[in-house]
């Protein structure tokens, strides 16, 4: 066991739980960040039944009650009483240490960027979100840099609200009206299920890339109201949300079609603002001397 496991607190006197827009129920998707009592319960539930056993080396004997894990089981994992893990994820244990979150990290499989984000909704304090509103539009500078750009860009908000792209994004886009949200656009656009070739793909990056999103914000008022709308009107997304995955990502794939160029082959590249907290600039480029470059250059004659 832990030596640094704490004594046992007196019990809430409610036990309540309320899901608050991260939680996975349907009306806490719907939107109340920062009403909730236990984001670290609700993610280390989802996670832990979103566990094979058998990927832990646990093997399955008869009928299981559960999906994933049970809890004395990631309990013994991390090397925790299975009295206080419970504890921990129904929100009874306040202050857990990071050396004991660090091991539920390693038992739950977590990657890196899952277990910061385990971190960060175990300790806000400890990781203070940002209480400045981002700007709702680029620089002055921003904006001739992004139209300075020979490629697909574009500047987005912390809820992925795009907040410029460039002549050469607007014409990738041109399936869009409006190209209002990146995340909003993959839900609710039917073009999206066209523009991307593995839509479910796509579907699975932009919830994780959200959820990363609240965790270091719970509080933003704009990534509320894309959750809430999104939860009430998809149930795709309700079910990936539910599902608690997180990634940071900076670059990555993305496998478009274009209605009029075809199947784009595109790698984007997402560099923060550091002179404007929660902008993102995201960059597409295809490889040199393929066909999605060849694309890229038809797409540059389709721009005005």
């Amino acid at each position: 066991m832990h030596t640094d496991e704490p004594p046992r607190p007196p019990e809430h006197p409610d036990g309540r739980r309320d899901d608050g827009p991260h939680g996975s129920g349907r009306a806490g998707q719907a939107g109340r960040a920062g009403r909730h009592d236990n984001l670290l319960g609700e993610y280390l539930r989802a996670r832990r039944e979103h566990l094979a056993p058998d990927l832990v080396g646990i093997p399955r004997v008869g009928h299981r009650r559960v999906p994933g894990l049970r809890r004395e089981e990631v309990a013994v994992l991390a090397g925790v009483s299975t009295d206080y893990y419970t504890r921990l994820e129904q929100g009874r244990e306040r202050s857990p240490s990071p050396q004991l979150l660090n091991a539920v990290a390693r038992a739950l499989r977590l990657d890196e960027h899952a277990a910061t984000h385990l971190l960060r909704l175990a300790a806000p304090r400890l990781a203070p979100r940002p209480r400045r509103r981002a700007p709702e539009r680029p620089s002055p500078a921003l904006q001739q840099l992004l139209d300075s750009l020979d490629t697909p860009a574009v500047v987005v908000g912390p809820a992925f609200d795009v907040l410029a792209l460039n002549g050469l994004a607007a014409t990738l886009y041109t399936a869009f009206d409006p190209v209002d949200n990146l995340v909003r656009i993959t839900f609710l656009d039917p073009a999206a299920r066209t523009f991307h070739r593995d839509w479910d793909r796509a579907a699975h990056d932009a919830v994780a890339a959200l959820r990363a999103a609240a965790g270091r914000d719970p509080e933003d008022r704009r990534l509320i109201e894309v959750v809430g709308e999104l939860s009430l009107r998809s149930p795709e997304f309700g079910r990936l949300w539910a599902r608690h995955e997180v990634h940071g990502k900076t670059g990555g794939s993305k496998l478009l079609h274009h209605p009029r160029i075809g199947d784009l082959d595109l790698h984007y590249e997402t560099l923060t603002v550091n002179s404007a907290p929660g902008q993102q600039l995201v960059v597409y480029q295809a490889r040199p001397g393929s066909p999605s470059a060849e694309g890229l250059l038809l797409l540059r004659a389709l721009t005005p």
